[in-house]
């Protein structure tokens, strides 16, 4: 199958395309670079490509760019048309966008672009090919949720005008566009509400709380909470997430409906920070600067994940896990830049 992934060196992305290369599959990147790091997809250069993916190569282009070719030269569909080699596309995993707060602070309007016009113009590859495409909205459209745990029908509490509604209502607008294309055109549509995920390849510099964490205490910095710590979330590991995407993608199942995918384990964000203490110094800290909370944020954070175990799948990384291997990954990463 020849699948295309917007996004593909970022930390979800690249993992996706290592698995889906794992199953046989042709696979193209299409990345910008801003918030993908090259590094993620590197080392693919040195692994055989397939008969006409020339998978150690992948497109820098910005997809936030309009279709007026007259004005900005070529349109991103002749581009990717044209980087395609004249392959027809089956699929389409849509993940470009800063996904990290610091991140979609420091370019607001990129950010809403990126979810209104790139999403736009991804659509439109689909439409073109006839490819099912595959959206990565995000648990922030539930903003800080009356309902707990959130169910998909569940429309959530967002302020539009707070600075992080950049993100938030970027990607429910960008819902009603894929949502939109698949009623007007008959595109085969699939919405991934993705819960916060964590593993290797995350930017140790993201400024998520798993990382910020991680590096803190490996720097022998007194880690930062925002607020008492009392707030939850749910961690999802980078493979269950990877493996729930594909298992959505592929499934005849929930067409333009939006699915949650996560891990429903819902853990206070100072008990995250006790076991992170506890895999690097083997006893709880119990130490942290408190600072003040970001504005509009979520007190609690749990998927509903009954649609996605109708058609087969849960979570099965653990926490305690999962931790490991990201505070290894991070570790390596650290000893890298030194």
């Amino acid at each position: 199958m020849n699948i295309l992934i917007t996004g593909g060196a970022g930390f979800i992305g690249s993992n996706l395309a290592d698995k889906l290369l794992e199953q046989g599959h042709d696979v193209f990147i299409v990345d910008d670079l801003s918030t993908g790091r090259q590094e993620n997809i590197d080392w693919i250069n040195s692994r055989s490509a397939p008969a006409w993916g020339v998978w150690g190569r992948h497109l820098c282009v910005d997809i936030s760019k309009s279709f007026r070719s007259q004005r900005h030269g070529l349109s991103l569909r002749s581009q990717i048309d044209s980087y395609l080699q004249g392959k027809k596309i089956d699929q389409i995993y849509h993940l470009a966008c800063p996904a990290s707060p610091p991140k979609y602070y420091k370019n607001p309007l990129k950010t809403l672009d990126i979810n209104y016009i790139g999403t736009k113009n991804v659509l439109e590859v689909a439409k073109k090919h006839k490819a099912r495409i595959l959206f990565t909205s995000t648990s922030e459209i539930y903003g800080d949720p009356l309902d707990h745990p959130q169910p998909e029908t569940y429309n959530g509490n967002v302020d539009p005008i707070s600075p992080r509604s950049v993100y938030d209502e970027g990607k429910r607008v960008a819902e009603t566009l894929v949502s939109q294309y698949h009623r007007t055109y008959g595109l085969e549509t699939k919405i991934a509400r993705v819960f916060n995920t964590y593993g290797p390849r995350m930017d140790p510099d993201d400024g998520r709380v798993v990382t910020n964490f991680i590096k803190q205490a490996l720097n022998r910095n007194l880690p930062e909470v925002y607020g008492d710590g009392q707030q939850t979330r749910s961690f999802c590991y980078v493979d269950d997430q990877v493996s729930g995407l594909i298992i959505l993608m592929n499934s005849n199942e929930f067409i333009n409906e939006p699915v949650n995918i996560g891990n429903n384990h819902e853990i206070k964000i100072i008990e995250l920070l006790n076991e992170i203490c506890y895999q690097i110094f083997k006893k709880d800290e119990n130490c942290a600067v408190h600072k003040d909370l970001p504005v509009s944020d979520p007190k609690r954070r749990c998927p509903d994940l009954a649609k996605m175990k109708s058609i087969g799948w849960h979570p099965q990384i653990q926490l305690r896990e999962g931790i490991q291997k990201t505070i290894q990954y991070i570790k390596e990463e650290l000893n890298e830049k030194d």
